[in-house]
């Protein structure tokens, strides 16, 4: 079974390596929207795959590095593109949620990515 869990956070970015005269080449925000996903089995005693809390928990670092902040300037989201952002906050969340199946990224209502961890395999 997969829970999840969703997360928003303010920040800046801009993308170094789009071509010239592309709007995201100039300095931007974004209403970030994040969803956590964790796979596993209902435990027999507590009845859920993973407290909340515990998503919460993991995820609450990595607020504080990316809320209100310009991405550019964060370690390792130098070129902060949504499929970026998504690999970068799966490799850091993996630890912490070893159940971990998917990060989901919207940087507005209707574009966003999804990443399953494709680039650990």
């Amino acid at each position: 079974m997969d829970i999840f869990k969703q997360f928003r956070f303010e920040a800046a970015h801009l993308l170094p390596n789009v071509p010239a005269g592309h709007k995201c080449a100039r300095l931007h925000g974004h209403s970030f929207m994040i969803e956590i996903h964790v796979r596993g089995p209902v435990g027999d005693t507590s009845g859920w795959v993973l407290d909340f809390a515990d998503i919460g928990a993991a995820w609450q670092p990595l607020h504080a590095l990316l809320d209100h902040h310009y991405l550019n300037e964060v370690e390792g989201l130098e070129n902060p593109t949504s499929e970026l952002l998504a690999r970068w906050i799966w490799r850091r969340l993996l630890p912490a949620l070893p159940g971990l199946s998917q990060v989901v990224v919207r940087e507005t209502c209707t574009t966003g990515c999804i990443y399953r961890g494709e680039d650990e395999r």
